[in-house]
């Protein structure tokens, strides 16, 4: 369809298509984005936490590393761990990508929000005695479950198999995580690590989080690049740093010479 000017003329009807394909890939992009932001800052978060949180009572912060993720509930990090787990259940469950991914989106999600709202045994305790502990420790070993197999659906999922530096992640991401629960299984088995300052539980957890969250960001970052919105990040951000590093700013290094100090 022409204008008046003989310029190509859009439908009103397919604008507004384009317009919802665009904003369905904005959400899409920004709730990966969150699954990885959550997922790469959380392990580390609880332990800082706890350290901080410890010097500003006087203490030295040497219990700052909790013996396992789910330990955090005991600690001075309780909210942090218990909120990011509930936005992180909320952005699992909210995402939509086929029916598949939508399924064990929604599992992750309410196991992630059921480890949250069910806290592990505090510590010394028996974990068997407890029927939340229990609960717990279920929602837990579903929820690592399903962050692998999660990503090795997205392996193979539509849109993305074309696409080797998005599907690739996901499938390192998907056989990492199963090996750290491997692993995080031989050492509780075997009482292996338990007096380190940080425990094996804790570190299989934590790499299998980084995982699943360094896959979903990468996801989220190439996605923006396909729909225009990484360049226009780069952007901001080159733009915030210029300021950042200008003279009288915070990073700057001083006012640049005068003229007449350069005569």
């Amino acid at each position: 369809m022409s204008g008046k000017d003989g310029a190509v003329t859009v439908p009103l009807r397919d604008r507004v298509v384009a317009a919802q394909r665009d904003q369905d890939a904005r959400t899409v992009m920004r709730l990966r984005l969150g699954v990885g932001v959550i997922g790469v800052l959380l392990p580390l978060a609880l332990p800082l936490g706890n350290w901080m949180a410890a010097r500003l009572d006087g203490r030295t912060g040497a219990d700052a590393w909790p013996g396992s993720m789910s330990g955090a509930y005991y600690t001075s990090t309780r909210d942090i761990f218990v909120g990011a787990l509930c936005a992180l259940g909320i952005f699992l469950i909210i995402y939509r990508f086929n029916k598949l991914n939508d399924v064990m989106g929604t599992v992750a999600g309410c196991c992630a929000v059921g480890v949250a709202l069910f806290p592990t045994a505090p510590p010394g305790a028996d974990a068997t005695e407890s029927p939340v502990a229990v609960l717990h420790f279920v929602f837990a070993a579903l929820l690592l479950i399903s962050m692998a197999v999660f990503c090795l659906l997205m392996y193979r999922a539509p849109g993305i198999k074309e696409r080797s530096y998005v599907r690739r992640p996901y499938l390192v991401a998907g056989v990492l995580i199963l090996v750290f629960v491997a692993l995080a299984i031989a050492a509780a088995a075997t009482d292996i690590g338990d007096d380190w300052l940080i425990t094996p539980l804790y570190l299989c957890e934590w790499l299998s989080v980084w995982s699943f969250g360094f896959a979903w960001t990468g996801a989220a970052l190439s996605l923006a690049e396909d729909i225009g919105r990484l360049s226009r990040t780069r952007a901001v951000v080159g733009a915030v740093l210029k300021w950042l590093r200008s003279p009288g700013a915070p990073l700057g290094r001083g006012k640049p010479p005068t003229s007449e100090a350069t005569s």
